[in-house]
């Protein structure tokens, strides 16, 4: 069983936060979005093309260890390297999603390197994210794995 995270910085948890579902005509216009997020930031590392998907004035992080923000991501980014931790996307598997809400699930390193699954979710207003869930869940070898599915 996992802890319940203490709320972050800014004082959000992962359970609070926006929930009503709306745009249902925006779904595919946010669901590209955050594919081009995924893909030009975080999979190919173009950090100048952030503010083309965030919204830098209100952009709201429930991670636990992030404050609010673009300045609060760029905090975390340079904890991680100056502490030689990685935060790396290799591959992008999926994207779902339903109006202003759109999960993605992704693969790569994180912390000292470890095998680790990205589940993002993300509310999307106006043709920008403004909010942010995540799940960052260690993918053991597969002589561990308790089905024949994996994460993906």
């Amino acid at each position: 069983m996992l802890e319940v995270q203490k709320p972050n910085p800014s004082g959000r948890t992962q359970f609070d936060g926006t929930t009503a579902i709306s745009n249902l005509d925006k779904t595919e216009a946010n669901k590209a979005i955050a594919k081009g997020f995924i893909e030009k930031v975080l999979l190919h590392g173009e950090m100048g093309k952030v503010t083309s998907f965030i919204n830098a004035e209100k952009y709201i992080q429930h991670n636990p260890a992030v404050a609010d923000g673009l300045k609060g991501f760029g905090e975390a980014m340079k904890y991680f390297a100056e502490n030689g931790l990685v935060m790396k996307y290799d591959k992008l598997h999926m994207v779902l999603g339903q109006g202003n809400f759109v999960l993605t699930v992704s693969e790569g390193k994180f912390g000292k390197g470890e095998h680790t699954a990205y589940y993002d979710l993300f509310r999307i207003e106006d043709g920008l994210i403004v909010e942010h869930w995540d799940i960052i869940a260690p993918i053991p070898p597969k002589s561990e794995w308790k089905n024949t599915n994996g994460k993906f």
